[in-house]
């Protein structure tokens, strides 16, 4: 049985760049709520409302004709005039958005009634300027001053906020209006006169400022806005993906809006064309630039886009610490967790300019320069980032290990630091057996596996650069810290790895998705392999919709919490990827396809960031966390963690190689993949199920450069 339910936020998204426009179905921003225009992490118009002759619309219909244009359809209810009364559903309303740094807005009305009529349109739009943090905490703080001037002459309405050096801006421009605006009681008003069957249209150019460069609206109408600069940026992308058909219509749909999110979630990387880019990590709330979220998606994407790793590398280096900051938890070598550039940060309010407060962004950094590496086959990247990657392997041994016991650990030094430094980064997430919160220092296991992971990848970036004895070094202290991982953090009773060690050194037994990660950087000996996967796939951590986070048969167990129950579709890609390795595909496939029968649900397959950890049965469906952002780059990436699953996906571009080891679930039958790119080659390629075994045939492309090879080979890397 399956329900057929979308379930999905009530709301409509558009976004661009560092522009989103949040607002209810009807295209209305309500008051008070965390709805509205942002623009670079500052909440510009914070109120919108549109009225005939001040009555409400009422809505028909709205949706997303692309992630940066939406319309919305809405009819007039029973209205009064001085001509007598227009019936409910004689006019027709149409709003059309789209948006490109500015937010440009179609208005559109049709008379459908028997006689003319005559109203007044009215747009009540109010500005807060409020940081996007205290917009999310719901504790606002105005500190500069709102001044708003209307101008007849040019129809605009221009308000700006000022506090000190402080800058935010917009002006509402009318044009190719059929009437001209007036502006009084607070309101935008244009005077409609429609013959039956008459139609009136104008253009609203909402243009955004923040201090040093204007941001014009996009100056098209809706009916053009596929042909517009930023609809041909989106297909110049698309004609450079991974393509991927197969008769599995829910995977295949699932694949799409993955790739469509991460279309939306691009930020530009001033000084380079449209193809270079960095990765926002989510709508609304994480439209900026993000450490760890920025590297787990290049590690998704190296199937899909290999280039995507290029602009966070650059981006992420760029901002590396230099200087010991506790107030910014930075320390020199460590990789940024978190950039803002609103009102509190400009004023140092907030940590985030940028906040250094993740303890895995460095040695993740170090994993994506190689993974970048093997796909690209470009070793000018590896000479480009080899400083910043020093820097992080001295950061690891200095400040990463801080009391020399060989062990990552974090603890913040920060008065507003983060509590937890991990991808489970919420004040609760690390807890005892008993609930209570651990005490730190906390050296978390997955932190162990990804340094392995990065000193076994960086010595083979040392061979490629002739520096032996380096990469000997680094491939010596990993074979220690893997000896040493599992003589500290494994429970032989349980069969499983404790979530971390607290800050005396003690195992912290939890029963957690963490150990999945280890699985992920093949720190976990092949023959205690087993017993961790099927210890993450008994009921207690399998929910049906994916592994939770946290045991159900843990005290602190709440399926709804942010990190403590629920499940997170990206821990569940590293961890499928995880059991893939180690050989167990058809655990690794069986996650993959809960996931996907869980995407269907969302609206349009948009997985969320997060969804409850319920368990699933037949009259049940999956429950999306309160305030989870939609898209979210690293849920809509975890497809195509699934796809290198699958595949067993290798790419060693630097030797013209490509390894696969594909193995096709029964639910996955056939799968077609066009311009998979491994460094300059591309290929096409086919692989269908033959009973219970997966064939294969390269369509276009050198055969001679895919390889078959196991990708069961635990700790072992592709040489």
């Amino acid at each position: 049985m399956s329900l057929e339910i979308t379930v999905g936020p009530p709301r409509l998204a558009i976004n661009q760049g560092h522009s989103v426009l949040i607002t209810d179905p009807d295209g209305q921003i309500p008051w008070p709520s965390d709805k509205g225009l942002y623009f670079f992490d500052t909440r510009i118009i914070s109120s919108w409302h549109i009225y005939a002759n001040g009555e409400p619309w009422q809505l028909l219909n709205a949706g997303n004709i692309t992630h940066y244009a939406a319309r919305i359809f809405l009819a007039n209810r029973a209205m009064a005039t001085e001509d007598g009364v227009i019936p409910a559903g004689t006019l027709g309303f149409g709003i059309s958005r789209s948006i490109d740094s500015g937010l440009h807005e179609d208005l559109d009305l049709v008379n459908h009634g028997l006689r003319s009529v005559r109203f007044n349109l009215e747009i009540a739009a109010r500005c807060d300027f409020a940081d996007l943090f205290e917009v999310k905490s719901e504790k606002i703080v105005r500190r500069g001053r709102i001044v708003t001037e209307w101008s007849d002459e040019a129809s605009q309405l221009s308000t700006i906020y000022r506090n000190r050096d402080f800058y935010r801006g917009v002006t509402i421009s009318a044009q190719k209006s059929g009437s001209r605006p007036v502006y009084a009681n607070g309101r935008i008003s244009f005077e409609i006169d429609l013959k039956p069957g008459g139609v009136w249209h104008a253009c609203l150019h909402y243009d955004l400022d923040n201090g040093t460069t204007r941001f014009e609206a996009p100056d098209y109408c809706i009916a053009s806005a596929k042909q517009s600069g930023v609809g041909q940026r989106v297909e110049d992308w698309e004609q450079t993906v991974l393509k991927v058909r197969t008769s599995n219509e829910e995977f295949y749909r699932l694949y799409r809006q993955g790739v469509e999110d991460m279309i939306t979630l691009r930020l530009p990387i001033k000084g380079t064309d449209h193809m270079q880019f960095v990765p926002a990590a989510g709508v609304p709330w994480f439209v900026a630039v993000f450490g760890r979220d920025s590297l787990i998606v290049s590690l998704q994407n190296a199937l899909v886009y290999p280039d995507f790793a290029r602009g966070a590398l650059e981006v992420l280096g760029s901002l590396q610490a230099t200087e010991e900051d506790n107030y910014r938890d930075a320390e020199p070598g460590k990789i940024m967790h978190e950039l803002r550039v609103g009102e509190l940060a400009h004023f140092k309010l907030v940590p985030h300019t940028p906040y250094y407060g993740t303890a895995d962004a460095t040695p993740l950094y170090l994993i994506v320069l190689h993974t970048a590496w093997r796909s690209t086959g470009d070793t000018g990247l590896l000479e480009r980032h080899l400083k910043t990657a020093e820097r992080c392997l001295e950061w690891i041994d200095k400040y990463g290990d801080r009391d020399g016991d060989g062990f990552q650990e974090y603890a913040t030094r920060s008065p507003v630091g983060y509590e937890n430094q991990s991808w489970k980064d919420s004040g609760d997430a690390v807890v005892y057996p008993d609930g209570s919160l651990v005490k730190g220092p906390k050296a978390l296991c997955e932190l162990q596996g990804y340094v392995y992971d990065a000193w076994q990848r960086m010595a083979q970036v040392f061979d490629a650069l002739g520096n032996s004895s380096r990469a000997q070094e680094l491939r010596a202290k990993a074979t220690a810290l893997f000896r040493h991982f599992n003589e500290a953090f494994w429970d032989e009773e349980s069969g499983f790895y404790a979530y971390a060690l607290d800050g005396e050194k003690k195992p912290v037994l939890s029963v957690a998705s963490n150990p999945g990660h280890c699985l992920w950087s093949g720190i976990v000996p092949a023959d205690r392999a087993r017993r961790v996967v099927e210890r993450l796939m008994k009921p207690d951590m399998w929910s049906g919709w994916g592994i939770r986070t946290l045991s159900a048969n843990h005290p602190a167990f709440n399926p709804h919490s942010y990190q403590n129950g629920s499940v997170w579709p990206h821990d569940n890609g590293i961890i499928a990827t995880g059991f893939r390795r180690y050989g167990f595909a058809t655990e690794a496939s069986r996650i993959a396809r809960d996931s996907s029968e869980a995407a269907k649900y969302f609206i349009s397959h948009q997985v969320p960031e997060l969804y409850a950890g319920i368990h699933r049965d037949p009259t049940n469906f999956p429950v999306q966390y309160l305030g989870a952002n939609v898209p979210q780059a690293w849920a809509a990436g975890s497809v195509f963690a699934f796809l290198q699953m699958i595949l067993g996906f290798q790419p060693d571009a630097p030797n013209k190689r490509l390894f696969i080891d594909p193995v096709l679930p029964d639910w996955l039958p056939n799968l077609e993949l066009s311009d998979l790119r491994v460094g300059v080659e591309k290929f096409d390629l086919r692989f269908w199920r033959d009973g219970e075994g997966t064939r294969w045939e390269v369509l276009k492309g050198d055969k001679s450069a895919i390889i078959p090879r196991s990708c069961a080979s635990g700790s072992e890397l592709p040489k």
